[in-house]
């Protein structure tokens, strides 16, 4: 019998199981990450830092020579003293958001544009499976907020206070023969998942709308908020990048599954079970961040302004998310429900 997509991450044991098998299927990598592909001179911004993931990847980053500005809710300073001690490097810094709150969005935008206002490199990770569903303090799912509407408000919260850095980037179509005419654009980088794939379609009628639901069915919504996350990432790159000219470079990723604290709000009665597996079948955050690090840092990606990789291997994301129609439909209701809570 045919495998039904749909059904791979429907619950947290499937969503286990998928990820332990898609670590170990044959993956054949469209580049590797070199010691040489260094960061120095760029500003590198990395949210949700403090463990797991993102706090990897500011380590990588950080030892490559980037001056790296970490967004997080906890974790400061010591996250950052600990990234400066590793990594040899000073120019770390450490900036307070809690990405559940609207308010908070829009006061690390004008820290930024105040502190640090030519970001080269956006890495996009913060994320959260709660055990249930909560309501935000301007009464949005917590769910959906951090892990894809928050994404929406920032990033264009970042355009319009002109926080990155594109002094390189030129109006002009890069030419792979020319190498002089591929532009050093700045990257916008999201960490997403392959279980983007798995709902059988968008529920446009329930956009914004505040659900109760519990543990069995958070996975669930965890990959449908990945595909909004996805549709948003190419639907911004086809607007940064009008008529394909080299502006902007967007970029999504699924990691695959990582030994992180994300399932912490799982029953606690399977912690011990999920600890077992994770630790034996799961990557490290290290070995987890190294596409990431690969999208911000190799110059294989310069002048690119749309990528997709799973793991190290170059893919296309799935049709609903590359589908021009639904991503004007979630631009626009994401901008509805951002101008109703202005």
């Amino acid at each position: 019998m045919a495998e039904n997509k749909q059904d791979r991450y429907s619950n947290p044991a499937l969503a286990v199981f998928t990820g332990i098998r898609d670590l170990f299927r044959k993956q054949i990598p469209s580049g590797a990450l070199k010691p040489g592909d260094l960061l120095d001179g760029k500003t590198v911004l990395v949210d949700g830092a403090s463990s797991g993931l993102g706090y990897a990847i500011a380590l990588d980053c950080a030892k490559r020579g980037a001056r790296v500005v970490m967004a997080c809710r906890s974790g400061i300073p010591e996250k950052g003293e600990m990234i400066k001690k590793l990594s040899g490097n000073p120019d770390i810094h450490m900036l307070p958001v809690d990405f559940s709150d609207i308010r908070s969005i829009r006061n690390l935008s004008s820290l930024l544009r105040n502190q640090f206002p030519e970001i080269d490199i956006y890495i996009c990770n913060a994320g959260i499976v709660p055990r249930e569903s909560r309501k935000t303090l301007q009464g949005i799912e917590e769910m959906f907020m951090v892990n894809y509407f928050s994404k929406f408000i920032f990033v264009n919260l970042l355009l319009e206070k002109h926080c990155f850095n594109a002094s390189g980037s030129v109006d002009r179509h890069p030419s792979p023969a020319d190498p002089h005419l591929i532009p050093d654009l700045p990257r916008i980088i999201f960490i997403s998942s392959e279980s983007h794939r798995n709902p059988k379609a968008f529920e446009w009628d329930k956009f914004g709308r505040y659900e109760h639901y519990s543990i069995g069915k958070s996975m669930e919504l965890y990959g449908y908020y990945k595909l909004l996350l996805t549709t948003f990432a190419v639907e911004l790159s086809r607007r940064l990048n009008p008529g394909r000219t080299a502006l902007f470079s967007v970029f999504s990723l699924c990691p695959g599954p990582v030994n992180s604290n994300i399932a912490r709000e799982a029953p606690k009665i399977f912690h011990p079970l999920l600890k077992l597996v994770f630790g034996i079948f799961f990557k490290s955050p290290a070995k987890a961040a190294i596409p990431a690090v690969y999208l911000a840092a190799s110059p294989d990606q310069e002048g690119k302004i749309m990528d997709y990789f799973f793991l190290m291997s170059r893919k296309d994301a799935d049709e609903k998310a590359t589908d021009p129609l639904n991503g004007q439909k979630l631009w626009a209701l994401s901008e509805d429900l951002m101008n109703t809570l202005a």
